[in-house]
């Protein structure tokens, strides 16, 4: 058994450890707060305007812009959003895990991926790791800004445009609850129709100036509302689990300090028993 100096200071270190934990969890909690709000607010405009370029998919203009043509897929990109930092949990690797299976069954397949990673995570996980990593940005920061995301998005626009890739995947965390966080891997490209049941069968809407122009710019305007709403439903994600395992730690630490304190006890207990052992066989050989 450890000697009672030994045992105050593991009590003492962990006691330190715990009160660094227990201020990331009320630090964390209070930007959840701020990021649900962000995320409350993308969510309406990004889910108006998927509804209403899904509907494009289904019209019949004269123009057929690039985003809305299946094509046979030989090749796929992916965006990939995830954390900065870490210490929360295992939020990165809930991503990690699906796709890393979408990627092994699309070589099997004979079909090439390229990837777009946002956040620093996924550029140190993917770093060691045999996939083309096309473009990468880091520390967009708790409350990401659509300029942020242009470069890395553009990139991969650019590629399907071009014809270099056959479809765009968007992978991200899906905020649930403050308990559950759901890893989503989406389409992005080409554009899903949804409400479909609610169309007719032949219609189309009015373009001006002309159907190119505005195509371009709408279909333009729908990636970035989708990846900045993932942006910034992965970082809610990320307050959330953050939160979540520093409150666990916190609630480990002080379980540790009781064991340490009861193994404290025993020792001081078998020392002063063993100094009063020593005591009496003294006066007995007196």
């Amino acid at each position: 058994m450890a000697s009672g100096k030994e045992i105050r200071t593991k009590i003492a270190s962990i006691q330190n450890t715990q009160k660094i934990t227990k201020a990331m969890e009320m630090v964390a909690a209070s930007k959840m707060r701020r990021t649900q709000q962000r995320m409350a607010a993308a969510r309406p405009y990004a889910d108006k305007i998927r509804t209403v370029i899904g509907h494009l998919n289904k019209a019949h203009p004269d123009y057929r812009h690039p985003f809305l043509i299946e094509r046979e897929i030989k090749r796929v990109g992916y965006i990939v959003i995830t954390s900065d930092r870490g210490l929360c949990g295992g939020l990165n690797v809930n991503i990690f895990r699906p796709l890393i299976v979408e990627l092994r069954q699309h070589k099997e397949d004979g079909i090439e991926a390229d990837l777009c990673l946002i956040g620093s995570k996924g550029v140190q996980y993917f770093r060691r790791l045999d996939v083309n990593v096309v473009a990468a940005t880091t520390h967009i920061g708790e409350d990401p800004k659509v300029a942020d995301l242009v470069g890395a998005m553009t990139t991969m626009l650019d590629a399907y445009k071009d014809g270099r890739i056959d479809r765009l995947y968007l992978v991200h965390n899906r905020f649930v609850n403050t308990m559950t966080q759901a890893a989503e891997i989406a389409t992005l490209l080409p554009v899903e129709t949804v409400d479909s049941e609610n169309l007719q069968t032949h219609w189309d809407y009015i373009y001006e100036p002309d159907a190119a122009e505005l195509l371009e710019s709408v279909l333009t305007r729908y990636i970035q509302s989708q990846i900045y709403r993932g942006a910034v439903e992965n970082v809610a994600c990320e307050m959330a689990a953050k939160m979540v395992a520093m409150k666990s730690a916190t609630d480990n630490a002080g379980n540790m300090i009781d064991d340490l304190k009861l193994d404290y006890n025993k020792a001081r207990q078998a020392a002063i028993t063993q100094e009063i052992s020593e005591i009496v066989g003294g006066a007995a050989a007196v």
